[in-house]
């Protein structure tokens, strides 16, 4: 080996141990370290059990059921129209802004604001500050709770937007947690909590003008949830509009065209109402209405197939009883052609609602 070679190799030797101070430190580093990987195992062991035990105890139909009936209840994950940017709602509706509201922590919810017609010319190129002064002008407000599934740019609400904008309504169209573009995952109390948010967010900077929930379908338990939490704070609604409500969801669900099929299923029923109580979804319409007092207007299609007509009359029924000041409550039921969705198209949908709310509100 020539001297070239022999100082190559030397530069491929290891390096020497540590220098005599650095020793003792070294050494505990390694000890520290050996000494907590039998800890560190453990504890992933208790973690793997725990959660191995967490999935044995429940069933199948326990782990399966209650995440399918959010889906079929809420339906939120279809949100159609599909390629809509919900950020520029004159795309879709004049004379209307986009806004987020912070309902609680990681909730955060978008909505619509829908001027009335006669103040077009004025909301022209206006931001969202000019809106939200514009509730005090003196028209009556409508926070509308959409039904189950699509989002605030649906064609129908916007039909129902537009004819109720026409009729001098502001109209906020809420997209619940989950929903559209808003944040958070849907529960029963989750959109109860978002509704009350909304309304008393509205009733602040409304000044005197009356403020109206609006529920249509899943909306109309959303509403008269809504409505007994803000009844029992001693601050009713200034008026309820409940658009083909249903009893209860335990009710509707199982009467529910798709869900027909399967209520001759051996089990069906039963693993249905567990996992409807597991999740706590109840909406109950009939329990709520015997606790309000606002005035409360109830719509109706006679041929609405996914609402009977036979659960709204149950339920004014209710309210009518219930109710001391019998004029507080009215129904009104809609002639075949509108089924579930386009009341909106009846020419006398706005007479209706205006009249029963001027009476109200006089």
């Amino acid at each position: 080996m020539d001297a070239q070679d022999c100082q190559a190799a030397a530069t491929l030797q290891p390096p020497g141990p540590p220098a005599h101070g650095c020793v003792a430190a070294w050494w505990d580093m390694v000890d520290r370290n050996l000494r907590s990987f039998p800890h560190s195992c453990s504890t992933l062991g208790r973690k793997i059990a725990a959660l191995y035990d967490s999935f044995t105890s429940k069933s199948l139909k326990e782990h399966v059921f209650p995440p399918l009936i959010d889906m079929l209840i809420y339906f939120n994950f279809f949100k159609a129209p599909f390629l809509v940017d919900l950020k520029k709602p004159e795309l879709k509706i004049p004379h209307t802004v986009n806004f987020y509201l912070r309902v609680e922590p990681g909730v955060m919810l978008g909505i619509w604001h829908t001027v009335p017609s006669c103040r077009e010319e004025d909301a022209k190129g206006k931001d969202r500050c000019w809106y939200e002064a514009a509730l005090r002008d003196g028209n009556p407000i409508i926070v509308y709770l959409h039904g189950s599934a699509e989002h605030r740019a649906a064609s129908h609400r916007l039909k129902l937007v537009k004819v109720l904008s026409d009729g001098g309504f502001h109209v906020l169209s809420v997209d619940y947690r989950g929903f559209g573009d808003s944040t958070g995952k849907p529960t029963e109390e989750g959109l109860t909590t978002d509704a009350i948010r909304v309304y008393e967010w509205t009733k602040a900077r409304s000044g005197i003008t009356p403020v109206c929930l609006w529920g249509h379908s899943l909306g109309t338990g959303v509403a008269t949830n809504a409505a007994k939490v803000l009844e029992e704070k001693g601050c009713p609604a200034d008026a309820i509009v409940l658009e083909a409500p249903f009893t209860n969801m335990w009710v509707a669900s199982i009467n529910y065209p798709l869900l027909k099929i399967y209520r001759n299923v051996p089990g069906f029923l039963r693993t249905f109402m567990d996992a409807l109580r597991k999740d706590k979804i109840v909406f109950p319409n009939d329990e709520n209405v015997k606790f309000l007092s606002s005035p409360l207007l109830i719509l109706h299609g006679e041929d609405d197939r996914t609402v009977p007509l036979e659960y709204g009359k149950k339920l004014y029924e209710i309210a009518h009883n219930a109710y001391r000041n019998k004029e507080r409550v009215k129904m009104v039921i809609f002639p075949p052609g509108f089924q579930h969705n386009l009341l909106c198209k009846s020419p006398t949908l706005l007479v209706t609602v205006r009249d029963f709310l001027s009476k109200q509100w006089s």
